[in-house]
């Protein structure tokens, strides 16, 4: 199975939702700032991307996070 890089970047979003729940923010700002430091702006631009998933994640229907 081939995933598009859209639904990498969800599924990326959803394991970070599942392994660091509300410190979800706090691992995806600790990539950003290692590959920021490494001099990585692919990567930095990548973990951005699904910071915006995650983000998105919290205001699905039905989801009760920030409730």
């Amino acid at each position: 199975m081939v995933l598009t890089r859209e639904q990498e970047l969800w599924g990326i979003a959803l394991w970070v939702e599942k392994n660091h729940g509300d410190r979800g923010p706090t691992y995806i700002a600790s990539q950003i700032g290692r590959l920021a430091l490494e001099g990585d702006d692919a990567g930095v631009a990548m973990w951005r991307t699904v910071a915006e998933r995650y983000d998105r994640l919290g205001s699905a229907p039905g989801s009760d996070r920030f409730i």
